[in-house]
């Protein structure tokens, strides 16, 4: 064994790298040991992205996984979307982005693993968790406990989707790249214990349905300590490198890596700083992980009604934040590049060698492994959340900045830092485009009617529960009453005053067919009170109340019972006392009259209920708008701005674009002008966006635009300008990079530990505009000891001033460029002494 291992480590490391592919031609042995999974006898270091299929469309995938492996992925990870796949009971979906053969197919011809959450419970800021909304009205359902309706549906839906890959050969078992399974979801601690014994009883009951499937591969449980043998349990944090799994011979596994934080609706963004997420991850590696997944949603969008968008996780399933590939990225995925490729270079010594701890200093330490073969692993981590500091290893000084991690595949030579970011930053500016109309009476309108459309769907005293009544079929449901004034009813004051006490989760109040105002609840409480001055009239007042929705909760004990609409109405401020509504006898209307007339489907020449006008009504609450677009040019991802328009739901070509709703943030959510990487992340960190809309783009698939002939139809709630609708194409304008002359200088791409360490290696920038474009202009360009950040940079009081001339030579007019930090062309040193940075700013076009 000793001299296989010998001989393994010798081989050159391009080499070694193609043997570790994984093989999905034949099938594949799935164990595991305390170290790591064993896939076909070899232990296997696995670093995972997600992308959650139904959150982009089918077009996006070969390249959503492409772009995956480039980064350094070499597994998917995935829910599985109950709700989208079984709409009835025994009744199944599986086309178009619910499409999951095709989907786990796409991966494994990318030759990546890929990792099933069945779930079926997913939680995922995903609309009820993905639990489909017909399962809370099978009587006697109560969701994940101990409850035989509500685990009968369970089985049978796993049972389905793992028969589903077994006839397609997709475990690895069979030869497929379907490496794990995974069962519930985040349901230890707080949530067993909430529901007692039967919690308990449910989720051991949940590991054994699992494996008694005979999926041939292991299953795992997140956030599960009780976690049964032999399912692994796993840790979901922004850190994870201090848990440990509840039995020592399981591996230690990472299955929610959050490289940011899920945005609560009206509130600011907070981003985790790349340096952050690397040093996270490092660390994981370095205290014996095995298996990584980053939770970001890599290709998330905001398709449909009843589906959340990615980067929020509120009490309710807003989907107004939506992320797509293009349009909002994880910033600086190539930080984390290289930082897996580093790790990569480690991992048959992290796998098969022991470990050695040492302190370094007091927040300084270093974890080493050696193996059999010689070979040697060490990872240098200052811990320190403010101070830099050099440290000395084996007879060899290093500089560690704060809150860092150094990775050495040798014990000698340091090929990445955590905080050390050599990859280029790209700026992204977002390219409005006006509504281009394919035809000259571009706009047709159709205004809904207040209240009740048609007939009444039923008469009840007092108020009925959104939810139970709709069902989530529609956002809408219309409470509708009358009351009558006399000149004796005359208020004390100036007004009289509504007062809507609700259960969430927004409401447009209307009275006399006038809009007079509209509330909501927030992303932690859905519930909400509002008081409305109005002027009534003498005689009969008609108050008409539309009562909204905007996604089920998605997680929580007793999730499924918390319900919407109102509990109490009443009228304030008169002579004669307050009159209470709550009781009266209320009509109601389950969703719009635009939507039974499927307003929304692209074809629509022949509904005589739209009404074409040159010029659009503006400001109009409950208006429907239809315009004929033509496609944006090029092929940049493509984004419509709904800046203009208040709230409603938008579709291209009959396809659901979704909610849109440009909420403003608060001005006091404690935004910060720039972020500090160092110290604990958590989410009150790093908050940008106050004051900004919290989201005014939202994507548009390009595979959902026809060559001529697209309509866009948009439902407004409030009132809008639809002239002002842009669509915008997202285009990286300029490239920044920031290097100084301790940053690690070893290629990774050619690294050997079997070669000796060329000194005389320097830092280099590297830059490269996307394809197609080329470097047009160098905006800034200082070797010296500059500050500042991307597009913000400033010569420091050392500066080479034939900085930009080095620059522009090696990179003007052409698409990428190297320039390294030793260049003679930059002159004698007039500056000893001082550790030299080159910072650059060029422009793509």
């Amino acid at each position: 064994m000793a001299a296989a291992a010998a001989s393994f480590a010798a081989l050159p490391c391009l080499l070694l790298l193609m043997l570790m592919l994984p093989s999905l031609d034949a099938a594949s042995n799935v164990t595991y040991d305390h170290r790591s999974l064993i896939i076909d006898g070899r232990r296997r270091l696995v670093i995972s992205t997600s992308i959650h299929y139904p959150r982009s469309v089918p077009e996006m995938w070969p390249k959503l996984v492409a772009e995956a492996k480039d980064g350094g992925a070499d597994c998917i990870e995935t829910y599985v979307f109950w709700n989208g796949h079984e709409i009835a009971p025994g009744q199944y979906y599986f086309e178009d982005r619910y499409d999951l053969v095709r989907f786990v197919k796409i991966v494994r011809d990318a030759g990546l693993l890929l990792i099933l959450r069945i779930g079926p419970f997913v939680a995922a800021e995903w609309n009820f968790g993905g639990v489909p909304v017909w399962l809370h009205y099978v009587p006697g359902t109560v969701f994940r406990t101990n409850n035989e309706p509500f685990k009968s549906h369970m089985k049978s839906f796993t049972t389905y989707i793992v028969n589903m890959m077994k006839k397609e050969q997709l475990f690895a078992s069979q030869g497929g790249n379907i490496i794990l399974a995974q069962i519930e979801n985040e349901y230890g601690g707080y949530l067993e214990e909430y529901y007692g014994p039967a919690g308990k009883a449910y989720a051991m009951w949940a590991a054994s349905m699992a494996l008694s499937q005979n999926t041939g591969v292991p299953w795992i449980m997140c956030q599960q300590t009780d976690a049964p043998d032999p399912v692994i349990n796993t840790c979901n944090s922004f850190y994870c490198d201090t848990f440990q799994p509840n039995s020592p011979t399981k591996p230690k596994m990472w299955t929610e890596n959050w490289p940011g934080w899920f945005q609560t609706f009206g509130e600011s963004n907070p981003h985790r700083p790349p340096e952050d997420v690397a040093f996270a991850v490092a660390r994981f590696f370095e205290k014996g992980g095995s298996l990584q997944n980053y939770y970001v949603y890599h290709g998330g969008t905001n398709f449909g009604r009843t589906t959340g968008g990615p980067f929020i996780t509120t009490s309710y399933d807003y989907d107004a934040p939506i992320d797509e590939y293009g349009l909002r990225r994880f910033p600086k995925w190539a930080h984390l590049r290289e930082l897996h490729k580093s790790i990569k270079l480690c991992e048959h010594t992290l796998l098969y060698g022991n470990t050695t701890f040492l302190s370094l200093g007091p927040k300084q330490e270093a974890d080493i492994y050696t193996d059999q073969s010689g070979g040697c692993v060490a990872f240098l981590a200052n811990i320190d959340s403010d101070k830099d500091t050099v440290v000395t290893f084996r007879n060899m000084k290093y500089d560690l900045p704060a809150w860092s991690v150094s990775i050495l595949p040798d014990c000698k030579n340091v090929v990445f830092n955590t905080a050390k970011v050599q990859s280029q930053t790209s700026t992204v500016i977002m390219v409005p485009e006006s509504l281009q109309a394919s035809k000259s009476d571009q706009w047709s309108t159709f205004r809904e009617r207040t209240g009740i459309w048609g007939k009444n769907d039923f008469v009840q005293n007092g108020f009925v529960d959104h939810i139970n009544t709709t069902k989530d079929s529609t956002d809408y449901l219309w409470y509708t009453t009358s009351f009558s004034v006399d000149r004796s009813y005359s208020s004390k004051g100036s007004h009289a005053v509504l007062n809507i006490d609700s259960k969430g989760h927004g409401v447009h109040a209307f009275l006399n067919n006038e809009l007079i105002g509209s509330a909501y609840g927030n992303g932690s409480k859905s519930s909400f009170t509002v008081e409305l001055p109005i002027n009534l009239r003498t005689g009969r007042n008609e108050l008409a109340l539309l009562s909204m929705t905007v996604g089920l909760q998605n997680a929580g004990p007793s999730y499924e019972w918390i319900g919407a609409g109102f509990t109490n109405v009443n009228i304030s401020g008169l002579k004669n006392g307050d009159v209470d509504l709550s009781s009266n006898n209320w009509a109601y209307k389950i969703g719009l009259e635009g939507e039974y007339y499927s307003l929304f489907k692209p074809d629509q020449r022949s509904n005589k209920r739209w009404i074409p006008q040159s010029e659009p009504p503006k400001n109009q609450p409950l208006t429907w708008y239809k315009v004929n677009v033509d496609v944006p040019q090029g092929d940049d991802p493509v984004g419509i701005d709904m800046q203009s328009m208040g709230k409603g739901l938008a579709w291209l070509n009959g396809n659901a674009i979704g909610r849109y709703w440009p909420r403003t943030s608060s001005t006091d959510d404690r935004c910060t002008p720039s972020c500090n990487y160092r110290g604990t992340f958590n989410p009150d960190k790093c908050r940008t966006g106050c004051g900004q809309p919290t989201q005014k783009w939202y994507h548009v698939p390009r595979s959902w635009f026809h060559p001529s002939g697209n309509t866009l139809v948009v439902f407004e709630e409030k009132g809008g300008d639809p002239t002002k609708i842009t669509f915008s194409r997202r285009v990286v304008s300029s490239v920044c990079s920031f290097v100084s002359e301790h940053y690690p200088s070893i290629d990774l791409e050619s690294w050997d530990k079997s070669t000796a360490n060329d000194a005389s290696a320097t830092a280099k920038v590297q830059l490269s505009c996307p394809k197609g474009k080329n470097i047009s202009l160098v905006k800034f360009a200082s070797l010296g000891n500059p500050s500042g950040t991307c597009r913000s940079y400033q010569k420091g009081s050392c500066h080479h001033p034939n900085s930009l001339s080095v620059v522009e030579k090696a990179c003007l007019n052409t698409n990428s460029c190297t320039v390294s930090l030793s260049d003679g062309g930059f002159g004698k040193d007039l500056c000893p002494g001082v550790i030299k940075t080159l910072a650059i700013e060029a422009d793509c076009a």
